[in-house]
């Protein structure tokens, strides 16, 4: 079980040089360079993530506290599991921790190899409430919805802001139907401008509406999250 992480890491390590091979575009080994050199990747392995997309949730986290012991955490477009795995920890879905044990339930259309703490649902979330799968699982409301999913890049801007957004809107539905109140919704948006319907949608739900960029989201990315804390089902 990973321990609870700061998100402050050590950058001093040498910088890995990668050469490019004969069938390997120069974009994919400037990809792979990125890598090999990224700290959260480095420390990620280190502390056993499966990505070092589990900083963002760990300083996400570490700045509005929402993942307490006890709390009910489903965690959509899961794969390949490294909100799954803070979560886990953070609301003590083991008991291994002193107070309440939470639950953690990860879904996604991949399959996910087995987290400790966790139920992990291979299924289309989009799916609920008509899905016996996901209905058998989700026999409780949730406190925390999170959703980190996005599409493919298609390299064309104003397509993957529009799929990303899509995901966003869906994930939105989905917590409506399923949060308990009071609880909080946490999602990937894009900058772009299309975001501002949805967030004047959100703000119909919850008590407070908040953007936040943390250090694991790359500087030159547009990708931005909002946390949504407070839900009150009737808007």
């Amino acid at each position: 079980m990973q321990k609870k992480s700061s998100n402050k890491l050590s950058t001093r390590s040498l910088t890995t040089r990668v050469k490019t091979a004969k069938k390997r575009k120069l974009s994919s080994t400037r990809w792979l360079q990125r890598q090999l050199n990224d700290p959260f990747v480095i420390e990620a392995k280190k502390l056993g993530y499966r990505s070092r997309a589990a900083f963002k949730l760990i300083a996400i986290d570490d700045q509005f506290k929402f993942l307490k012991p006890g709390k009910r955490v489903i965690d959509l477009g899961a794969a390949p599991g490294g909100w799954t795995q803070v979560a886990v920890n953070r609301v003590n879905s083991l008991g291994t921790l002193k107070g309440l044990s939470g639950k953690v339930i990860g879904i996604d259309l991949k399959e996910i190899d087995d987290i400790p703490g966790a139920t992990l649902i291979t299924e289309d979330f989009m799916n609920f409430p008509s899905s016996k799968l996901i209905q058998s699982v989700l026999i409780e409301s949730a406190d925390i919805i999170l959703s980190d999913m996005a599409t493919a890049a298609t390299g064309h801007t104003s397509t993957d802001h529009i799929r990303i957004m899509g995901l966003l809107e869906n994930a939105m539905e989905f917590a409506k139907t399923i949060l308990s109140p009071g609880g909080v919704f946490l999602g990937k948006v894009l900058q772009g401008g299309t975001e501002k319907n949805l967030l004047k949608n959100m703000k119909r739900y919850f008590k407070t509406i908040k953007h936040v960029k943390p250090p694991a989201s790359r500087s030159n990315s547009r990708e931005n999250y909002v946390i949504a804390q407070g839900f009150r089902s009737k808007a």
